[in-house]
């Protein structure tokens, strides 16, 4: 019986597709899994080392304890009913058969391409390889996969009875399983990486392995996952390069003020409060970026806090040590550098919300000194708290600062690694691929490589921070005590700039707004466009985004936004006018040295401590 061209070319494309997938040097590909082996028990070797020694503790239990009892309390509702359980399981099952279908109309010959029984979600760039469409094999695995990992979110979603806490954190669970479980995490399930660890002979695994045990030395027996090439950036060298002088220093705060470019400047000084949380050169990483070099050349005479990369030292450094030897530190510092007692300052995430609570509970001492406030992406109202709010209940805050107690800080790997678990999608898996299954090197980033240079927190500092924000939503109640006192947000009476960013998963723009009503004096809400970092550092030059500005945040969220004009780029030039709206009062431009002796250049020693 004779082929048709259809079927024969149909053949042929079929034994190209699988040429692909088979090893062309046997011996040269297990000399190369040999290699393999020996680097992975390098890895190994690395990992179990400082746990054999008593280096490292692990706690991995602790979140497998809480993921399970999250996962109790969702399967509750589900198996509660058995017709409801039925329900759950058919949709699942008609989710496998639909993709099943799809497998046996596409390898039929002359039968029409099926739709797909689930899509990818937009901006979901895990399957974009042409294979995962084209290869029935591959086809099969990313519908399977699809339709598994929706239907378990939607376990979540549609389960009644839930708190909204359980809620968060059994679909933040369920995204982790998913993403972890996902088939383009491993070599046989992805035709990428299957073509080229085939066309390598496995060279990709070997090096990759190596890169593993590396990570993994450099974490200490903790894997330290590389974002992007670190070596060619140095703090002073190429990132963090507005040139300034360090003009005080305390046990928790290097104060830095900045070289002026311009011949006059506002009268008021500008002091920025950003978080420990990182550092802070996020607002300076390079010329095109900085948010302090522009504010330079705008006329600000600019003072920021550099925070102390916490050990052992500081572990009974609370918030009001924070306000009094960091905030009220820097507003010293200012008025000795320039003889000013009128301040305009800037808080950014919890730098913000610190500023925010000293700003209550200097209305209460009689120190005035600041004259307005900027909030880059803070919170001071919790109820609607961002994804960060899924590490914190009373089991989870225990825990940690049980850990804290130990050493007197928590790790600053600690941190980034909660950071990185909630966008794992993008911060985590995409890494994991491309440095220990293809073998490839990160490429420089500075933006990636300021994400990676973690600070420790102080363990009075952080405890303080998760009760009475996240856990207790202190401040807002008006029952948060700070030096003896309760402030109230209320006694904060000056103009207030409340900037949101429209995607923020850390700060949301609806708890941003809800924020603003608690202050007692008139707020300028705006939202940016885009997220937590990328919403703030957002240059005019870029034309990038947008922002909203509207009228008094006070009511529904929505109906604000509803009514909120729409200005294209960034929100920076907005801020300076409202800046100049407050005291355009010029005067001859300051220089750091003038009036007092300096310690140093910036960006200061502080900034340059690594974990």
């Amino acid at each position: 019986m004779s082929k048709t061209p259809d079927s024969s070319k149909a053949e042929d494309d079929q034994s190209s597709t699988v040429e692909q997938y088979l090893v062309k040097d046997p011996e040269r590909f297990a000399l190369n899994m040999a290699r393999m082996v020996e680097q992975a028990g390098k890895a190994a070797s690395a990992w179990a080392e400082p746990r054999e020694k008593g280096e490292v503790r692990d706690h991995v239990a602790e979140p497998v304890v809480d993921m399970v009892k999250t996962f109790s309390k969702l399967s509750e509702y589900w198996l509660a009913d058995p017709q409801r359980a039925l329900e759950a399981q058919t949709r699942l099952f008609a989710g496998y058969m639909t993709v099943w279908g799809n497998a046996i109309q596409k390898v039929s010959p002359n039968a029409e391409a099926p739709d797909d029984a689930v899509k990818p979600e937009r901006g979901d760039k895990r399957f974009q390889d042409p294979e995962w469409g084209r290869n029935a094999f591959f086809d099969f695995l990313k519908q399977a996969y699809l339709v598994t990992s929706r239907w378990a979110a939607d376990l979540v979603e549609h389960a009644e009875g839930l708190d909204d806490h359980t809620r968060h954190k059994a679909s933040f669970y369920v995204k982790q399983v998913s993403n972890a479980i996902s088939p383009s995490n491993f070599i046989l399930t992805n035709p990428e990486l299957f073509r080229e660890t085939v066309a390598s002979n496995g060279e990709n695994l070997v090096r990759g392995m190596k890169m593993l045990a590396e990570d993994i030395a450099a974490g200490k027996g903790d894997l330290k996952l590389r974002q992007a090439d670190y070596s060619p950036f140095e703090i002073g060298k190429n990132v963090a390069t507005s040139p300034g002088k360090v003009v005080g220093r305390s046990d928790v705060a290097e104060i830095i003020q900045y070289d002026p470019t311009t011949e006059t400047v506002l009268k008021r000084p500008l002091l920025i409060c950003p978080p420990w949380i990182n550092k802070f050169y996020i607002l300076d990483l390079n010329p095109q970026k900085s948010f302090i070099r522009w504010a330079i050349e705008q006329g600000h005479t600019v003072f920021v806090i550099s925070w102390i990369n916490p050990d052992e030292r500081h572990g009974a450094k609370g918030w009001e040590a924070y306000i009094r030897e960091g905030l009220q530190y820097g507003l010293d510092m200012i008025e000795k550098a320039t003889g000013e007692k009128e301040v305009n300052a800037i808080g950014y995430c919890v730098g913000g919300t610190l500023l925010a609570a000293a700003l209550a509970l200097l209305a209460q001492e009689g120190d005035n000194r600041i004259k307005s406030a900027t909030f880059f992406t803070t919170q001071v109202d919790f109820t609607h708290a961002g994804d960060l709010k899924v590490f914190v209940d009373e089991d989870q805050v225990a825990a940690v600062e049980k850990s804290m107690n130990e050493k007197g800080y928590l790790d600053g790997t600690k941190m980034a690694t909660a950071f990185n678990m909630l966008r794992s999608g993008d911060l985590i898996w995409p890494y994991v691929i491309n440095n220990y299954m293809r073998g490839k090197d990160p490429l420089p980033f500075d933006l990636l490589y300021w994400n990676a240079d973690s600070t420790r927190m102080a363990a009075a500092n952080h405890s303080f921070y998760l009760r009475n924000c996240y856990l207790e939503n202190n401040l807002t109640r008006g029952v948060m005590e700070l030096a003896g006192r309760t402030v109230s947000l209320a006694d904060v009476t000056i103009p207030v700039y409340n900037l949101a960013s429209k995607e923020d998963h850390i700060a949301p723009a609806l708890s941003v707004f809800l924020g603003s009503q608690y202050f007692g004096g008139d707020v300028e809400f705006v939202m940016a466009g885009s997220g937590h970092i990328a919403g703030v550092v957002n240059p005019p030059a870029a034309k990038k985004y947008q922002y909203w500005t509207g009228g008094k945040p006070t009511g529904d969220f929505g109906q604000w936004l509803a009514s909120a004009v729409e200005h294209p780029g960034s929100w920076w030039t907005h801020w300076q006018h409202w800046i100049e709206t407050q005291d355009d009062t010029l005067v001859p431009a300051r220089k750091p040295g003038k009036h007092m002796k300096t310690l140093g250049d910036a960006p200061g020693t502080y900034v340059k401590v690594r974990v």
